[in-house]
Formats: C-alpha cells, sequence, structure tokens
C-alpha cells in the first residue's frame, strides 16, 4: 500500500497531492524535492527512481518534465509502484489529452475523482481507462495542445500535414469533438529504445532494443481488429545464427528474444501466419512489448580521439556519424563526456558552418556537452575540445576521460525491422478513419563509447 501521491512541477510547486493513509508527516513533498534537486550522493546528477529518508521511501518517475511521487512507510516491491505511477500518469492523460502542468491545474477536480477511484486508502483498485469510464463524471477541460511542448510521441512530427496531424493523438477519449460527433480514429506507435555500447576502437560490445507497439483508440463500438507483423518474425533464437539472412524479406528474420502482449490480445493465428486479434479498449495501452539482444545495425558512429599538446594541454576530438538513410533525420541530440577532474578552462571549436550545434562545459561536474538539433543520415559532424590544465599532467588522461554517451530520437526509423503490415478492423464502417501508415520512434536509452 501507498500512504501519499502528489505530482510535482520542474520548480517543485505542488500540483495535486492526496494523502491516502495519515502515517507520513506533511511537508514530504517539500523534503522529497529539496532531496531530489541536490542529490550528491555517490557523485550522481539525478537521484535514483527509489530511495530512503528517515524512514520513508519515496518513489518516483518522471513524465514530461513532472514527477509523479509515491511515498510509503512499508516495503513494496519498488517496481510495482514504479509501474502503478506510470499507469496513473496514462490514465489521466487519456482522460486530458494533454499532460501538462496547465492541463493538471485546469482539470484538478476531474483528476482528483480519478485519484480517488484508482487508489483508494493507499490500495490499487483499477488502472483501465475503459473501466473507469462508468465512475467519472467531470468532463475535461480541452488544453490547447499546439502550443505546448509535448514530449511524446505525437510532438515528433510535423503538425498540419494532410495524412496525420501531429496533435491528432493529443486528445481525451472521452471528448467528442465539436458538434458533438465522435473520433473514429486509431493510432499505432512502434517505440524503440536502443542501448549500445563501444569499444575503444568502434567495434560494438552489447547491444539491445526494447520495444513497445503503443495504440490510442477513440473506436466507438469496439471492434475487432486485426494487426499483422513481419512473416519471417521469429520469437526465441531456436538454435539459429543471430546472421541468418534467409528471411523472406532477403534482409535477415527478426528475430525477438522474449515479448509480452495486453490482455486484450488473441494469439489464436499468431503462430500461423504472424496476426494478432484484439478489441481495442479505450485510451493508450501497449499492445506488445519485446526486447531484441540479436547485433543490428546502430543509427550512429561515435569515434574519439585523445591527444596531449603539452605539459598543461590536450585535445580532444568527437566524430559522429550517421549511419541511417539521408531521408531520416534524428533530433534532439546530445553528447557528453567527463573529462579529468583537474580540468582548469575548456575551449570548443565547431566544424565551419556549424547550425543549430551548443556547447557547453559543466564546471560543476567536469563534463562537456555538446547538443546538435537535429543531423541528418548519412552525415558526418566533429567537435574539437582543447583542455587546459592547472599543473602538469600527471597519470593517464584516457582513463581518467570518458565514457562518451549519447541521448537523440530518430522518427519513422526502427533499426530491428520489425514492422506493422497492416491494421484491419473487422467490422468496418463508414466513420471509421483509420490511416493507412504507422509512425516508427527508435530513441537512445544508453549509448556509450569507451575511450
Amino acid at each position: 500500500m501507498i500512504s501519499q501521491f502528489f505530482v510535482l512541477s520542474q520548480r517543485g510547486d505542488n500540483i495535486v497531492f492526496r494523502d491516502y493513509r495519515g502515517d507520513i508527516q506533511k511537508g514530504s513533498a517539500e523534503i522529497f524535492f529539496r532531496k531530489v534537486k541536490f542529490w550528491k550522493e555517490d557523485g550522481k546528477e539525478e537521484a535514483p527512481p527509489v530511495f530512503n529518508l528517515d524512514g520513508v521511501n519515496y518513489i518516483h518517475v518522471k513524465v514530461v518534465g513532472l514527477l509523479f511521487v509515491a511515498t510509503t512507510r512499508n516495503n513494496l516491491p519498488p517496481s510495482l509502484v514504479l509501474e502503478l505511477l506510470q499507469r496513473v500518469a496514462r490514465v489521466i492523460k487519456d482522460y486530458l489529452g494533454v499532460l501538462s502542468e496547465e492541463s493538471l491545474r485546469k482539470n484538478f477536480v476531474l483528476v482528483y475523482e480519478l485519484l480517488d477511484e484508482v487508489i483508494d486508502f493507499g490500495y490499487v483498485q483499477t488502472t483501465s481507462t475503459e473501466l473507469l469510464k462508468s465512475y467519472i463524471f467531470n468532463e475535461p477541460i480541452v488544453v490547447d495542445a499546439g502550443r505546448l511542448p509535448s514530449l511524446g510521441p505525437a510532438s515528433l512530427f510535423m503538425q498540419g500535414t494532410t495524412r496525420m496531424p501531429g496533435t491528432a493523438v493529443t486528445k481525451s477519449v472521452v471528448a467528442h469533438e465539436p458538434g458533438g460527433r465522435k473520433r473514429e480514429e486509431i493510432f499505432v506507435d512502434v517505440i524503440e529504445k536502443i542501448s549500445v555500447t563501444f569499444s575503444a576502437s568502434g567495434y560494438i560490445l552489447t547491444s539491445e532494443i526494447d520495444g513497445t507497439i503503443q495504440m490510442k483508440s477513440y473506436l466507438s463500438g469496439n471492434p475487432e481488429i486485426r494487426l499483422a507483423f513481419n512473416d519471417d518474425l521469429t520469437i526465441g533464437r531456436g538454435g539459429r545464427s543471430i546472421y541468418d539472412y534467409s528471411g523472406s524479406s532477403g534482409s535477415g528474420a527478426v528475430i525477438l528474444d522474449d515479448c509480452n502482449f495486453h490482455e486484450s490480445v488473441h494469439l489464436d493465428s499468431f503462430d500461423v501466419d504472424r496476426t494478432l486479434s484484439l478489441v481495442p479498449p479505450d485510451g493508450e495501452f501497449p499492445v506488445m512489448n519485446y526486447r531484441i539482444t540479436q547485433e543490428f545495425k546502430p543509427p550512429f558512429r561515435i569515434n574519439t580521439l585523445i591527444e596531449e599538446s603539452g605539459n598543461y594541454k590536450a585535445e580532444v576530438i568527437l566524430k559522429i556519424r550517421a549511419e541511417f538513410p539521408s531521408s531520416v533525420t534524428a533530433n534532439a541530440i546530445v553528447i557528453e563526456m567527463p573529462l579529468p577532474t583537474y580540468t582548469a578552462r575548456v575551449n570548443f571549436e565547431l566544424e565551419p558552418g556549424a547550425v543549430g550545434q551548443r556547447t557547453d562545459f559543466k564546471e560543476s561536474n567536469k563534463r562537456l556537452e555538446w547538443s546538435l538539433k537535429k543531423i541528418v543520415g548519412e552525415s558526418e559532424h566533429t567537435l574539437r575540445v582543447k583542455l587546459t590544465f592547472p599543473q602538469e599532467l600527471h597519470g593517464n588522461i584516457i582513463k581518467e576521460a570518458g565514457p562518451v554517451s549519447m541521448t537523440f530520437t530518430i522518427p519513422m526509423y526502427n533499426p530491428s525491422r520489425l514492422q506493422v503490415k497492416y491494421l484491419q478492423i473487422a467490422k468496418k464502417t463508414k466513420a471509421y478513419n483509420p490511416y493507412r501508415w504507422v509512425r516508427y520512434v527508435t530513441q537512445a536509452n544508453s549509448y556509450v563509447a569507451r575511450i
């Protein structure tokens, strides 16, 4: 059971607060935020998702810049509470359409009504958007998503296109269109988070893909739908080599190490023709989660060179090459690299004509940061960094610097080659308006290069 639930803004403002059991002192939200903001334990920049302070367990997740926090004095499974926080955030987003500080403040009555139905005296009752519709009576106050800094998959795509507006999925599942019309649409996102570790010479040491097929349904009448995947999709290697390129596509079979499905999914024909059938519940939910550990082509190559240029100086050269097609563009790229603790001054030198790039040196933790607004496929970018030390070099500078870490997002690109071939509605009506394509998103969960 949990004792408290609250949502904090990036500034620490208490937006939502509910005390279920009264066994934790007041001011816990302020204590939590102060501890998280000034976290210095073990030299880490961010607090872990679970920590204990004065006998109170604080468990939190960050969703679109908001901190969703639960407190308890009991020894609960952390993964259970973390999953609960994620589901509460998802339910609130389903009902409000847009999850932001403004939408929470404008809909605080609806949010508290949802919390009272989801959690009772610290015990979870349900996190199903569809089941909650029978108990929720307040209507959401719509917030314009076009002027909000949305961080979800929908924000990665251009707005106003004829095929699929970028704000199409930022609508409430219980709100109707102007004129009382019901939106008859369904959206599918294939989101893959990749983790890759390179050796100093550029070889891949470890690689993994954590994927999710996310669906959001606005269909009325609960129609059955069918989702079809690659014909050469395989679950478990079954003795096959990861280098087996005998798949029907000619580019190798898609091999999933393991996967799990939503409770509404029926697998009657999955082993025969790789199709799923399900009756989608209202709201956003994961149809399928999967994991891949076979070797794949990484979207970026990172090369790093460190050279001593005197007793008090050294030069670092960072080179990033995009390995994906030129028709694809990566967004929000951030490269970080720890420098020796005795670094006194840093000078950056960008390539000529560089646009949309920013460099910074974090003096507090001796870390350089290189941000690029976007990178077009098959392009290459280089950064030169000149380091100055207050005393003569001692030790091995290569061992004291790095590794290089990288975060990014790539719309319409998936390294696993898993594809949704088609989405079919069993009983079509003229009101249904399904789009003819699926959005693919690749993100860096952990992308590290050793020096």
